[in-house]
């Protein structure tokens, strides 16, 4: 298929069939990372700048290991040391890198709509959104339904259950669209506290009893506890979340005998999550890391001409 997207700031505006194309793209970049030289030419020449306001391990990680194993030259820039510590705005750093010769910037911001911000100030760069505060991460959602898809020959009809805090967290609100625009039934429970009021817009149940929302899934999504984000008082205490919420073998064992256990990570082990579980046969948690590597990998290489 012609490849339509330069960018990524949502997944709201994609079609099922490119998230079938990015995904067989992805098996085919996914490959790579078990040779012995795992580099192709596939974007030499190409410089790509990793601009993250906030902290972040995997996602940051996987961006790097994914441009630089496509031969792309790579810029990691930090807000600590930067002149945005003197007063530079958002537009001004991003218009000055674009200036020095940026293909591509790959953006991490707490506040919202700062990748879409940037994609109608940049003149010729593309923009990946790695997370802007808690509206989106697609491609969390895309390294999410790619790992499914290697379980499972279809996800038309699977059930996920997305359990936690969900108005405060992007990775659920792109995991809702995106598992949506896949076929599935998508229910989430957590704390009432913790749920947005636009639920009903996404076509997802709310279900307060996590043993019923977990019941007969095929995927069980757990979400951290985005402490950095909410308020205090949204819920009694984390020994308390976790005795209603958290994930354990027996609330596991609700599910389908071969579901699948997600987390975005970073995992909070006796909050969310109990370790039986987190480290445990059905867990895909590392397998997620993995998938977010070729994922990222096929983006750049779709996006940024790679294929042409």
């Amino acid at each position: 298929m012609e490849w339509r997207h330069r960018d990524l700031i949502d997944i709201d505006c994609w079609e099922k069939e490119e998230i079938l194309h990015l995904i067989d793209q992805a098996r085919n970049m996914e490959d790579l990372l078990d040779r012995p030289i795992k580099k192709v030419p596939a974007l030499r020449g190409k410089l790509i700048v990793n601009l993250f306001f906030e902290p972040s391990t995997r996602t940051r990680v996987s961006f790097e290991l994914a441009e630089k194993m496509l031969s792309a030259d790579v810029v990691n820039w930090s807000a600590s040391g930067s002149s945005t510590a003197k007063g530079e705005t958002l537009r001004d750093t991003a218009w000055t890198l674009e200036s020095m010769g940026a293909d591509a910037i790959v953006i991490r911001h707490g506040a919202v709509g700062a990748a879409s911000y940037l994609q109608r100030k940049l003149k010729h760069a593309s923009v990946f959104n790695a997370g802007d505060g808690a509206h989106a991460h697609p491609t969390q959602a895309l390294l999410d339904i790619y790992t499914a898809s290697k379980h499972f020959s279809s996800l038309e009809g699977m059930k996920i259950a997305i359990v936690g805090d969900i108005v405060h967290s992007r990775v659920a609100r792109s995991d809702m669209i995106g598992f949506k625009k896949m076929g599935c039934d998508v229910v989430v429970s957590g704390p009432k506290t913790l749920m947005p009021p636009e639920l009903e817009y996404y076509g997802v149940k709310y279900l307060s009893d996590p043993k019923e929302a977990v019941r007969g899934a095929n995927m069980v999504y757990l979400l951290r506890i985005q402490r950095e984000r909410q308020e205090e008082g949204l819920f009694p205490s984390l020994d308390e979340y976790f005795k209603l919420f958290g994930a354990d073998e027996e609330l596991i064992a609700l599910a389908e005998k071969d579901a699948l256990v997600m987390h975005p990570g970073p995992i909070n082990r006796r909050v969310e999550i109990d370790s039986a579980v987190a480290d445990g046969p059905q867990s895909v948690i590392l397998e997620q890391v993995r998938s977010g590597v070729a994922v990222r990998m096929a983006l750049l290489y779709l996006c940024l001409g790679g294929a042409r």
